[in-house]
């Protein structure tokens, strides 16, 4: 019980001692330190609602984006071009097959149309690029949060 007295007592002495140096008995920094710590943390908060702001703008704009693309307002990037010329076919000499050919590649024209599959891989290609999009805004606007919190 007396050493707990003796401890006690002793404590009380450094927390006097400390405040007399200025710093507090909670272990805080002086107050000029202080001062520094309090902009840091207006900057580090301050450049977290531009980074949670830049995030949901590039959330928003790829989305505004896709929705643009999708419903026909705005063009699809080619990623891909279609080819621009056909094939002719070969002069064999044989007129039965040429003929052939040509009715078959008219048949396939009507069912799938030439500029289809590029077109859906140019699709495709947005759709993972505005997935990379929205996954990087969404890690810019983590960051910012973070920021905003002081963590």
């Amino acid at each position: 019980m007396l050493f707990y007295i003796k401890t006690k007592v002793k404590c009380q002495f450094e927390n006097m001692e400390e405040n007399k140096k200025g710093i507090s008995s909670h272990n805080e920094l002086p107050q000029g330190e202080e001062r520094g710590k309090k902009r840091d943390d207006i900057s580090s908060h301050i450049f977290g609602w531009i980074l949670l702001i830049l995030g949901v703008a590039v959330i928003g704009w790829t989305l505004m984006s896709s929705y643009n693309i999708f419903t026909g307002q705005s063009a699809l990037p080619e990623f891909f071009e279609s080819p621009g010329e056909t094939l002719s076919p070969k002069e064999t000499g044989n007129e039965v097959q040429d003929q052939l050919q040509q009715m078959i590649g008219e048949q396939l024209q009507g069912l799938l149309p030439a500029n289809s599959i590029p077109q859906f891989f140019n699709l495709i290609v947005w759709s993972m690029l505005a997935f990379i999009l929205i996954f990087g805004g969404s890690q810019i606007s983590g960051l910012g949060i973070k920021l905003i919190k002081g963590r």
